[in-house]
């Protein structure tokens, strides 16, 4: 596993943004992958840090966007015969959740869950407008903490 991502931390630093676009895009699908490093490693050689934020926050985002679109095209007859989740069950869990969507969706961030997440905020039909706004602030907020304490740890040193 470490020299898959070792290989692939140097194949996009050689890339500059366009594999970090790539590498946060497959990030936020079920593909194991940490794109933060890659962050961390552009930012230290000197890449432009808003442009490392926004080129890494877009890639993540619509990664997580596709996760999204392929929850959004499952059928509800699917979930009810292959994880036996009756639909009316499907309906009570879409209630609850109903207002609270971009607070759910903020939480895709979140390295192997927020993927999950994802899919079922598709899977249930829940208002894409919501999941768009809090999937993206909180790839936002992840990439800009990530880069605010690897600049940190650069100033130190």
């Amino acid at each position: 596993m470490i020299i898959f991502e070792a290989k692939y931390f140097y194949m996009g630093f050689e890339t500059g943004f366009v594999g970090l676009f790539l590498a946060s895009f497959l990030a936020a699908t079920v593909v194991p992958f940490s794109s933060e490093i890659l962050l961390s490693g552009m930012l230290w050689a000197g890449y432009d840090p808003v442009l490392c934020f926004v080129t890494a926050t877009l890639g993540n985002w619509l990664g997580g966007m596709s996760s999204y679109a392929i929850g959004y095209m499952g059928k509800m007859r699917f979930i009810e015969k292959y994880l036996r989740i009756s639909i009316g069950k499907q309906e009570k869990i879409r209630n609850r959740i109903a207002g609270k969507e971009l607070w759910i969706s903020f939480f895709c961030w979140l390295p192997g869950f927020g993927d999950v997440i994802a899919v079922v905020l598709g899977l249930l039909k829940v208002n894409v407008w919501n999941v768009t706004l809090g999937m993206f602030i909180g790839k936002l907020s992840r990439y800009v903490v990530w880069g605010y304490f690897t600049l940190e740890a650069m100033r130190l040193l």
